[in-house]
């Protein structure tokens, strides 16, 4: 029995005592099963019309007429739908009546009819065939060891009387070659079944002599003239000749029950989504594993062109699932995993015609994960569905799905890089399904009084603050969300919202009004609001009367392309990181790697992220430069390239896509001359200098001065030479000198230790390897600039320059004292960290807790001091407390992300 029948026949068995209706919990709890799979079982049957859906809280369900349900699937018939036939793949839809005709074939009295299968290579004529014979045999029609016989008369099609003879038998000396006499396979098949694909390359005396069997029961084997076999056999024949041919249309005539399957493009996504989960399973059974696959290519197989049916369907899942398994082998993988590089080209073209077919797709999956996992023993797969319909709170369905994820065996780091929830589409549901079922005297009957008048207070305020008109849909789902989240705040339960930056960044205005309903919510019901729960707030604040939610529109694609095993993806990871939302993708490019292979890769991911708005290629060097004009010619996307890829470039080119800028805005805004500025009038920007100074005069300074001038073309730079007489002043000059310019560093002759600039020995700059330390930090201040433009989009309360100026110089004052130096990319998230950190204390947003706080700071007791001591100045400047939480976590980014080189 089908997994889903075993949920059907629990239902009805519990709906005896549960007159009312039977929950996927009742169901889960019998089974000792994950609920989010019962719910989907139940969402199928529900589809097929076997159950009934009760919305409520919980979601029940009841059977439609019992005694109509315990027929089979697959049709109408009476048999028990525990058969081979009702297992099939679309038994309910298009095999419907292809296999009610089969059961009519086999149980026909007396002896049943022999038929004729028709259909194109590759739509399963065969495995139909051998079902009709288990059929047969699971209603006692033929005995349980009856024969089957497979032949196709294709394989001695160019020697006819061979083919003849394998199939009725020879007399000695009826050809050439025959020397004995021989049975042929119908007698072979006596008392059970024989199949004939192919039947079409039948010559015209076997023809003959099966029609004789057909209207008499006996035949003459090849060459006998007296001797008659008389013989039991069904004959299941199978073409792919169009039946209309003059080849057919005497077969046609004389076999009684013809059926036609359908090939695979004329079959729904859903049948053919479980002929890939059937073909995956089976995979996942042959290598004893689970196997995870992506969702792009999972729907990449569900809408590609299949012309050899699903024949090749289960072809090209063996070959992706071949690859995964090499990878997997080689690489020493914790787990085996599908993506779209292990998919045959012509499959992946398969997600191009996602627009034409989305509505189905979502519908299909009905689900926001990027990763599904198929295992032989589970049925339908992990991951695919959560019941949208019911009331339960967001928490609920978004910690099952992290749940199921961990329990896969996935790591978390893994998790978070292949989680990919749709709040929104969720939280458009949540509330339509509410709205569906309450109007304003129902909904007082669940909710509590206090909190529908809170309600009500804080959509009046919204209206209010944000100028939008809310309906009773928005009052109807936030009087429940509060409920909800009230009642698990108090109870101390955690809310995790894996779009909070995104939302943050997306919708700010609503985001900070959520902030200020927050501390309503904390003084009204004595509580601490969570950061997580302020983003649900402010979605629900995106909207109005007149427009549910922001529409998205299509973007320009951005693609990072770099050799080297990480650095693509380092910046990218920034830069999405930082803007707050996962749209640039990239490609790494190992030194070797074919760049045949690259072009490939880099094209099919073009192909993928292109909206038709283009796409903008950053690359670094090399081939990598031609890569965007010949993908534009061949594929017909439009694709522009930028060379000499930085982080900042990647940011400025983020920001812009994600402002709505057009493909040639983006490049005619980032030429050369222009890449940096920023479109809004400036304040004045102080000159960045570098300072060299000695005790014994001008001249030795003066000479210091114009060695690294020499060393150094940069016009951005200003060499600053000074002559300092008494050390102990040297601080207050270079304060003074600070508020005027921005020293990037300090060269002298002896040591000058001011604690937040960097220092060079002024020998060090002599022997030459001292100008290798000074680019390397002009590198990395020009890195600041970029980031201090791009925070300015994105701090609320400060001021990005001025942020990001005093965290560069707490990390340099953090590498002194912890004897430790940084690596440089690294250097950019402990700028966004920190700046984000502060500004949403000074908003009022309650910092994390560190896990096993106490611990950690005894193993770390000294380096603790050293942060707490070194950032003390900006938490004076800036009116903060970051607390040992935070300062933990700041000591934690610098320690793992130290430069071992």
């Amino acid at each position: 029995m089908g997994r889903v029948d075993e949920v059907f026949e629990i239902l009805l068995h519990l709906e005896k005592k549960k007159r009312e209706g039977v929950s996927a919990k009742d169901i889960a709890s019998m089974l000792e099963t994950d609920r989010s799979n019962i719910s989907r079982y139940l969402n199928i049957l529900h589809k097929e019309g076997k159950l009934e859906k009760i919305d409520g809280r919980p979601v029940l369900y009841k059977s439609i007429n019992n005694d109509t349900n315990r027929v089979s699937r697959g049709g109408n018939s009476i048999v028990d739908s525990n058969n081979s036939l009702d297992k099939m793949v679309g038994a309910t839809q298009s095999l419907a009546m292809p296999i009610q005709k089969a059961k009519a074939a086999i149980m026909y009295p007396p002896k049943g009819l022999h038929t004729l299968l028709l259909g194109e290579t590759g739509v399963g004529k065969s495995m139909f065939a051998e079902l009709m014979y288990q059929f047969a045999i699971e209603s006692n029609i033929v005995r349980k060891n009856a024969p089957f016989i497979r032949f196709n008369c294709a394989d001695y099609v160019d020697n006819p009387n061979l083919l003849t003879a394998q199939i009725f038998g020879v007399k000695k000396g009826a050809y050439t070659g025959a020397d004995r006499d021989r049975d042929g396979l119908l007698t072979k098949a006596d008392s059970g079944f024989i199949f004939l694909d192919e039947i079409h390359r039948l010559p015209p005396q076997g023809q003959e002599m099966l029609f004789t069997y057909i209207d008499n029961g006996f035949f003459r084997p090849l060459g006998e003239t007296e001797k008659l076999i008389h013989v039991d056999v069904r004959i299941i024949a199978a073409t792919t000749e169009n039946p209309n041919s003059h080849l057919l249309k005497t077969f046609t005539r004389r076999i009684p029950m013809i059926i036609t399957l359908p090939p695979i493009r004329d079959r729904s996504l859903s049948e053919r989504y479980f002929l890939i989960e059937t073909f995956i399973k089976e995979e996942s059974h042959r290598l004893g594993k689970s196997i995870y696959i992506n969702k792009n290519s999972i729907i990449s197989y569900l809408l590609y062109d299949c012309p050899n049916n699903i024949g090749q369907l289960k072809s090209d899942i063996q070959l992706a699932c071949a690859k995964a398994f090499l990878r997997y082998k080689s690489e020493n993988g914790d787990y085996l995993i599908i993506n779209q590089g292990d998919l045959p080209n012509h499959v992946r073209k398969g997600i191009l015609s996602i627009n034409d077919y989305r509505n189905e797709v979502d519908e299909l999956l009905n689900t926001t994960y990027d990763i599904f996992k198929f295992n032989q023993h589970e049925e339908p797969p992990l991951l695919l569905n959560v019941d949208d319909n019911r009331s339960e709170d967001f928490y609920t369905a978004i910690e099952e799905k992290l749940e199921s994820l961990k329990g896969s065996g996935i790591d978390e780091k893994d998790i978070n890089e292949i989680i990919n929830i749709d709040i929104e589409s969720h939280f458009e549901k949540y509330i339509g399904s509410i709205y569906r079922r309450f109007d304003r005297t129902g909904i007082s009957n669940v909710v509590n009084d206090n909190i529908l008048q809170v309600a009500e207070e804080i959509l009046l305020l919204a209206q209010k603050q944000l100028g939008k008109e809310f309906d009773e849909k928005i009052y109807f789902g936030l009087s429940f969300h509060l409920e909800r989240s009230i009642e698990r705040i108090k109870k101390g339960e955690k809310i995790y919202n894996p779009k909070l930056n995104s939302i943050r960044i997306n919708y700010e205005e609503e985001f900070l009004f959520a902030m200020k309903i927050a501390k309503i919510l904390d003084n009204k019901f004595h509580i601490e609001t969570p950061v997580d729960e302020i983003g649900y707030l402010a979605m629900f604040f995106t909207t109005d009367s007149n427009k549910k939610f922001r529409e998205e529109k299509p973007k320009v694609g951005v693609i990072v392309v770099m050799h080297g095993r990480s650095t693509a993806s380092s910046m990218v990871e920034v830069a999405n990181s930082l803007i707050g939302i996962e749209h640039a993708v990239a490609l790494d490019m190992p030194l070797s790697m074919n760049p045949k292979i690259m072009y490939e890769l880099t094209k099919d991911k073009v192909q993928q992220i292109d909206k038709g708005k283009g796409v903008v290629m950053l690359v670094d060097m090399g081939s990598l430069t031609t890569f965007g004009d010949m993908i534009w010619e061949e594929t017909g996307i439009e694709v522009r390239t930028l060379e000499k890829v930085s982080t900042p470039m990647v940011l400025q080119v983020l920001r812009k896509v994600v402002m709505g800028y057009g493909l040639d805005e983006i490049i005619e805004s980032l030429n050369k001359k222009d890449l940096y500025k920023d479109e809004l009038p400036k304040k004045k920007i102080r000159k960045n200098i570098i300072v060299t100074a000695c005790f014994t005069g001008d001249g030795a300074s003066k000479k210091l001065k114009s060695v690294v001038e020499t060393s150094l073309v940069d016009e951005n730079i200003e060499i600053m030479a000074i002559n300092i007489i008494d050390e102990e002043k040297l601080e207050n000059r270079i304060c003074r000198l600070s508020k005027e310019y921005n020293i990037i560093a300090i060269i002298a002759t002896v040591n000058m230790d001011i604690g937040y600039i960097p220092f060079i020995p002024a020998i060090e700059v002599f022997k030459g390897y001292g100008i290798n330390k000074l680019k390397k930090i002009i590198d990395e201040e020009n890195m600041y600039m970029k980031v201090a433009e791009s925070l300015k989009e994105h701090l609320t309360n400060l001021d990005g320059e001025e942020i990001t100026r005093d965290i560069k110089y707490l990390i340099y004052s953090i590498e002194n004292e912890l004897e430790i130096e940084i690596i440089s990319d690294a250097k950019i998230g402990i700028v966004l960290h920190i700046s984000f950190l502060i500004d949403n204390l000074l908003a009022g947003v309650i910092p994390r807790k560190f896990e096993d706080l106490e611990i950690y700071r005894n193993l770390y007791e000294k380096e603790m001091n050293i942060i707490k001591e070194s950032i003390s100045f900006m938490e004076k400047k800036y009116k903060v407390s970051l607390g040992e939480d935070e300062l933990a976590y700041i000591l934690k980014l610098f320690l793992l992300n130290q430069n071992t080189v």
